[in-house]
């Protein structure tokens, strides 16, 4: 399913991408997120608001927008999948995303801004792993002026400094205009967090590292 996932995500986006500029940006207007739309506040037309939780999750912004959602959706959700199950990993992945977009529109209930991207379920996927997996290391580049080192991050203490920075970004961000949805990030991992434990996980080796092959066999009931 995470590789599904990923050809889904590419397809949608490259689709998007070849199409004429005024119809990518008929598609865009229609089948992102629009907050203001979803929150009853904008009649623009367009899919039922409800709706565009799902379809903005498979839209990007560019290839780099959509190279970075799928590398980590790549290393951190085969190992999450093999724990829930392919089905159920496909309705965790699709819930966390929508909890981003409802979080994102109730810090952004006005705004007519476009939002498109996996980014929310992916963070979901980030708190699941850090659930599952709380003492793997995380392989983690580190820049400090002339410093440049590769250091091992527990997973869970990874994912706790990933969710202070998204919280940062965007409380700093507020009221600007475009840019990053920060707190759809923390709403996506939020979710995750809530939504692992009642979809029932089955019993896992905790020291799984997120480079491990998702073909292994790695859980059992």
């Amino acid at each position: 399913m995470t590789v599904a996932l990923i050809a889904a995500n590419v397809i949608v986006s490259i689709w998007q991408w070849l199409l004429p500029q005024e119809a990518s940006a008929i598609l865009l207007h229609q089948a992102a997120l629009v907050p203001a739309r979803l929150g009853g506040g904008s009649e623009s037309p367009g899919l039922p608001p409800a709706l565009t939780l799902v379809t903005s999750q498979f839209l990007h912004g560019g290839p780099l927008h959509l190279a970075g959602n799928m590398l980590f959706l790549w290393i951190f959700g085969n190992n999450v999948e093999d724990a829930l199950g392919s089905l159920r990993f496909l309705a965790f992945y699709l819930l966390c995303g929508i909890m981003a977009g409802m979080v994102h529109t109730f810090t952004q209930p006005g705004s007519t801004i476009p939002t498109v991207g996996a980014s929310g379920a992916v963070s979901g996927i980030l708190g699941a792993y850090a659930l599952l997996f709380p003492r793997a290391r995380i392989h983690t580049l580190v820049l400090l002026l002339f410093y440049i080192s590769v250091v091992r991050v527990p997973a869970i203490l990874w994912v706790g400094i990933w969710l202070l920075i998204q919280v940062l970004q965007g409380i700093g961000a507020r009221g600007a205009t475009g840019g990053v949805a920060w707190f759809a990030h923390v709403g996506g991992l939020v979710g995750g967090l809530i939504l692992l434990p009642l979809m029932r996980p089955r019993r896992v080796d905790r020291r799984i590292g997120p480079f491990d092959s998702s073909w292994s066999t790695r859980a059992t009931r």
